[in-house]
């Protein structure tokens, strides 16, 4: 039997703790259970709250906080394409989230410059983690504003505060933004709706398998934003841009 979460451990129906780690196959079952447990418990509070959370984190993602963007547009993607639902109001949440978050960013990339972004603690922006960025957006010019939405390596606001930095113009960068924010918000969301709509025939057909690959993805995901500077300074030594 899955795991049944008392009341006064959730917060929205959201179980503060999911099984998602045991090692046995049956146990691994069981914790796929708790979750779809969990994605159904979200369910009536998603017409009142979700797009309002789908907008605030990320937005304030897209600002420099690090809040799971991208998870919250997979989760609404997986949460409507399971139980159905209109795609439209967290596609227009959360474009219209990247896009106000980038020209926030682009302002404050112009406004503040290098030293000024460095003293803003939240950001982490220490030399060695804007060097890479830096000739990124050298070599890419105002198309990395669009381009760097979909590089694991790059946070949502690292492009956009570039851009002010660079005094790339507006209309250029609003540009940019715009398609970027949507093509980036829609892809996301889409990727969670089809596997929110294959759901049951993934467990048919791939048993637990799925599950490993799933937990091996978060995994890497993970380790990926922790060991962020370590792995661009790994994929520098290898895979160098021009003009080093």
């Amino acid at each position: 039997m899955a795991e049944v979460v008392p009341d006064d451990v959730a917060f929205l129906g959201i179980p503060t703790r999911l099984n998602l780690f045991e090692p046995t196959v049956v146990d691994c079952q069981e914790s796929a259970e708790n979750m779809l447990h969990w994605l159904h418990s979200l369910l009536p509070h998603i017409p009142h709250y979700g797009y309002v959370l789908v907008f605030i984190v990320v937005f304030l993602n897209n600002i420099g906080f690090p809040l799971p963007g991208e998870t919250i547009l997979l989760g609404a993607g997986f949460i409507l394409g399971k139980a159905g639902g209109s795609l439209w109001q967290p596609m227009a949440a959360g474009t219209l989230a990247c896009f106000l978050g980038g020209i926030c960013a682009f302002w404050m990339g112009r406004r503040l410059g290098h030293s000024g972004l460095e003293k803003i603690h939240w950001l982490h922006l220490t030399p060695p983690r804007l060097r890479w960025p830096e000739r990124f957006f050298k070599r890419h010019g105002a198309r990395a504003v669009f381009i760097a939405r979909f590089i694991a390596l790059f946070p949502p606001v690292v492009p956009n505060l570039f851009g002010g930095m660079s005094k790339i113009s507006w209309r250029i960068f609003l540009f940019y933004n715009l398609t970027g924010s949507a093509a980036y918000t829609i892809s996301y969301i889409l990727i969670g709706y089809f596997f929110g709509k294959r759901w049951h025939l993934l467990k048919v057909w791939l048993g637990p398998t799925v599950l490993y690959l799933i937990l091996a993805g978060i995994v890497l995901v993970v380790a990926g934003v922790i060991f962020r500077d370590s792995v661009s300074k790994f994929w520098m030594r290898f895979f160098p841009t021009k003009g080093k």
